[in-house]
């Protein structure tokens, strides 16, 4: 019910505000202003959106809680895709997404609705961890006929001749 309302209000409000603001300044001036947001606009998602990708990989490189991060990023896609559709709303929405507190008052006000249950990471691997897999195999020998065919030459030449 509400994305239907959203659907049904926000071409609305864009067009009551499009036709209020091309009455006050013009046609052309009021069309330079939606390109003029949207390319600033998707400058600033650039810019943000590089950031919050770093930060969402330095906290799971640090092994930290990575909601943050990734709402931040998620928020920020949203942002990109409302500013770069023609509006005065969505572009208002939009580039108070880009503004970190809030985004910040956001994320605290959705964490305030979700309970997480459970949260789990394994730790990294590397040297002087347990990094064996164990596993069975078996080395199948068979006539060449029955090998899958290489369209690489280099192939060809290392396998075992029958």
């Amino acid at each position: 019910m509400y994305l239907f309302l959203a659907f049904l209000l926000v071409p609305m409000i864009e067009i009551a505000l499009f036709i209020q603001v091309g009455g006050l300044i013009g046609l052309w001036p009021t069309l330079a202003i939606v390109v003029l947001t949207a390319v600033l606009g998707a400058g600033l998602v650039r810019s943000q959106g590089l950031a919050a990708l770093s930060r969402v990989r330095s906290s799971f490189g640090d092994l930290r809680d990575p909601s943050q991060a990734l709402a931040d990023g998620a928020m920020i896609l949203f942002a990109g895709a409302l500013l770069l559709t023609p509006g005065f709303f969505t572009d208002t929405v939009g580039f108070l997404l880009l503004i970190p507190p809030v985004r910040a008052a956001i994320f605290a006000w959705a964490r305030a609705r979700v309970q997480v249950h459970h949260f789990e990471m394994a730790p990294p691997q590397g040297p002087g961890r347990d990094d064996i897999i164990d596993g069975d195999w078996e080395e199948v020998r068979g006539p060449r006929a029955d090998r899958r065919p290489s369209s690489s030459k280099w192939s060809e030449d290392r396998l075992p001749k029958d």
